[in-house]
């Protein structure tokens, strides 16, 4: 990750813009399948692959803790806005042209917003987008999990193929 040790003179907090849009993107989407989509009931997008399938997930990614009694309600709300948080203190101190990092912290921060504007509107996350080949379906997830994944991936893969900065050289 680059971060400076002082705040740099153009900081990458105007890459939020790329979070704004992601929740902006979420949050539509979402209402379009309250307004659109029958519960529970797939709806061929691309027949044998994918499906759009209106469904609720009261806990994390492949519902973990979707049946623990409503605690984790709060638990994923907290937890997502400390993130966010975090990822955003890091943006103020990342170069703004450094995109590899910012881009990819963004992408989180717009999605783990997204799915709080959920818990905190419907006390759970809207997901409709599914999957499948044969008998194997994938949970079904979101815009903002889809974003959330993508900035992961954009984060480990970052941390892990990136030459460390010299000592000095900022």
């Amino acid at each position: 990750m680059t971060h400076t040790a002082h705040r740099p003179d153009k900081s990458a907090l105007p890459w939020l813009i790329v979070s704004i849009a992601v929740i902006a993107l979420d949050q539509w989407s979402k209402a379009w399948v309250l307004a659109s989509l029958p519960e529970y009931t797939p709806v061929p997008v691309i027949d044998g692959f994918w499906n759009w399938y209106r469904s609720y997930n009261t806990g994390a990614a492949f519902s973990f803790l979707s049946d623990a009694g409503g605690w984790q309600k709060y638990f994923f709300m907290v937890l997502a806005v400390a993130i966010s948080g975090l990822l955003g203190f890091w943006l103020s101190r990342t170069r703004r042209g450094d995109w590899k990092t910012a881009l990819p912290y963004a992408l989180v921060i717009g999605g783990a917003i997204g799915n709080v504007i959920d818990r905190l509107m419907h006390g759970h996350v809207v997901d409709f987008i599914q999957w499948y080949w044969r008998d194997y379906h994938w949970p079904s997830f979101n815009i903002a999990d889809s974003a959330i994944v993508a900035g992961a991936i954009g984060i480990a893969a970052y941390g892990l193929f990136s030459k460390p900065e010299k000592a000095g050289s900022e």
